[in-house]
Parts: C-alpha cells; sequence; structure tokens
C-alpha cells in the first residue's frame, strides 16, 4: 500500500480556518496535560543566521490528544522590508501509533492562531475577568491574533493601537474594528496603549537587547500584560513592578537566558501549566500586576495541528503526495 501525506499550503491551512475557541480550548487542555507531566517537549534546538534572527526546530508528544510531530520555524525581522513574513515555516504532523508522516503544512496560521490563544488561556488565569479595554503595541499577525483571541474571552469594548508604521496602525484599527465589531482607537505614543488599559500586549520584533519603550508605572494596577515579544518593549523597571511574572514554560526561558535573552526580568512565578493545572494560584487579587512571557511551545504547534489536519480531511482540502 503507498503512503502518501496531505500537504496543507498556507492558502489551504487559512481556507480551513479552525475556530478560535476551539484553538483556545485546546490550548487549554495542553497546558494541563503540561502541569501534570503527561507531555514530552525537549528544548527547541536552533541556529540564527542573522542578528535577532532565528532557526528552530520543535518538537513535541501530547499523548491525551495522540498528537507527536515538529515544527521548522524561523523569524527574520529584516524579511519586513524585503516584503517577506517575518515569521515562516512548516509542521510535520505523525501518526503516534507508527510514527509515519500524516500531513506537512504551513506552519504561519498556526503559530499566529495558537499564540493568541496562549495569550487567552494565560489572561483567563491572570487577568480581571471584567477586563473591557485591550492595549494593542505592534499591529501586525500577532496583534491581531491575540485579540481576536482574548475577544472570546473577555468583554473586550475599546482598544488602543500603537505602531511605529502608521499605515499599517490605521489599517489594523479599520480591520480589527470591522471584525470584532468594536472600538479601536489608533494612537500616537506607546504609553498610550498601556496606561489606563485592563490587558496589554506587546507584539513587535523579538530582539535580544530590549529597546525598553514601557517605562515603570505605565501599566494600571490590576492590569494584565502579554509579552509576545519577549521582554523587547519594556524597562527592567516596568517588569519588576509585576506581582506575578510568569511563562510557557521555565526550562526554556532559562536558557534563553544563557544566549543573552531576559537579563532583567523578575523571577519566574509559574508557568502556564501550574496555572491550568491549579498547582498554583493565578490572580488572587483585583489590584496585582500580573505578566505572561508566551515564548511558544512546540506543544501548542501539537495542540492545534491536529485540528487543522482533521478539518482538511473532512473538507477534502490539501494535496495527497507520495512518501
Amino acid at each position: 500500500m503507498e503512503q502518501t501525506i496531505l500537504y496543507l499550503s498556507k492558502a489551504d491551512v487559512e481556507a480551513i480556518d479552525v475556530p478560535m475557541d476551539q484553538i483556545i480550548a485546546a490550548i487549554e487542555a495542553m497546558f494541563r496535560e503540561k502541569g501534570e507531566g503527561r507531555v514530552e517537549m525537549p528544548p527547541k534546538p536552533g541556529v540564527h543566521p542573522r542578528p535577532d534572527s532565528f532557526i528552530h526546530a520543535m518538537p513535541a508528544y501530547i499523548p491525551s490528544l495522540k498528537s507527536a510531530g515538529m515544527k521548522w520555524v524561523s523569524g527574520f525581522p529584516e524579511n519586513i522590508r524585503k516584503g517577506l513574513p517575518y515569521i515562516s515555516g512548516l509542521i510535520i504532523l505523525n501518526d503516534p501509533e507508527t510514527g509515519i508522516p500524516l500531513s506537512v503544512m504551513d506552519c504561519t496560521w498556526i503559530t499566529a492562531k495558537r499564540s493568541g490563544a496562549a495569550t487567552a488561556v494565560a489572561a483567563k488565569y491572570l487577568a480581571r475577568p471584567d477586563s473591557k479595554i485591550v492595549g494593542i503595541l505592534g499591529c501586525g499577525v500577532q496583534g491581531r491574533s491575540n485579540l481576536e483571541a482574548l475577544k472570546f474571552l473577555f468583554p473586550v469594548d475599546r482598544v488602543m493601537a500603537y505602531d511605529t508604521n502608521r499605515v499599517a496602525q490605521e489599517l489594523y484599527a479599520a480591520d480589527m474594528a470591522n471584525k470584532l465589531g468594536i472600538e479601536v482607537r489608533p494612537v500616537r505614543t506607546p504609553r498610550e496603549a498601556v496606561s489606563g488599559c485592563d490587558l496589554v500586549v506587546t507584539a513587535g520584533p523579538i530582539l535580544k537587547t530590549p529597546h525598553a519603550t514601557i517605562q515603570a508605572r505605565w501599566l494600571e494596577e490590576g492590569a494584565f500584560a502579554s509579552l509576545v515579544d519577549y521582554d523587547s518593549y519594556w524597562h527592567r523597571d516596568a517588569l519588576k513592578e509585576a506581582d506575578k511574572f510568569c511563562t510557557d514554560d521555565i526550562p526554556q526561558l532559562e536558557y534563553y537566558k544563557t544566549i543573552g535573552y531576559f537579563q532583567a526580568i523578575p523571577p519566574v512565578y509559574a508557568d502556564l501549566g501550574e496555572l491550568v493545572a491549579g498547582r498554583k494560584p493565578g490572580r488572587e487579587s483585583p489590584r496585582e500586576r500580573t505578566i505572561a512571557c508566551n515564548l511558544g511551545l512546540a506543544l501548542a504547534d501539537m495542540a492545534t495541528a491536529p485540528l487543522v489536519f482533521k478539518l482538511a480531511v473532512e473538507k477534502g482540502l490539501g494535496t495527497r503526495l507520495p512518501l
């Protein structure tokens, strides 16, 4: 019997369009399994051909979801100037019973959506449930997916959007207001997208040396921040104000510290697996400042890829290729 794989292009994955609520549920289930120690995810190895760039291999296995595979992903900040995407790569999904590859799929859409879903899961445990005002710094792909995910779990009615690219900022405001039916206000300064906001997402390029734009006392008491771009946007004094600083994987964060990232962050309170599994409490006071710095886990890709594969088969999308 000839073995085949299902190839899913970027257009295929986008057309499948797994609903965000399903992705959030899968990501939360994954973090619960992680918190209980029932997953396998070795540290991701990588190469770094250019400053602030990366190409990483990200393998993972989630027994409860019958999902195993790997993402081969790159992030090159300078690509934006060339009209190319910052993030690109592929996911290989394997059959955990035989090890045979089932599918190869573009990772761009999946990376964006699962990252937004991880922010939403973190916020579920660390943010005030009545949070309504969101600040977005970085009006690109992650700025979109993170806001979309937060809107599923919180009564968001206003967004303060900032980007150094004014054209991108205005386009974002129009697109997201139309898509989500909420007020999205372009703002002129970064502080306007932090001060007075209940939920803050920084989603610029990941930098080894932070530009440290966000200063102490900008983040309000009771607010939650998601650092999608690691600590790139944050001054060390602003980070020190956090009552709880969390991440999606502590060993991975410790590794990044050894290669020059995260040189001025506060002690880590918990990883998200500990919060979701109930091993540590999340928010305990309406006045706490809480921060989640999610690095992006292979487990999140392996939680999302099976949803994409299942719907692709049901919808008859993709191209069958011989192994």
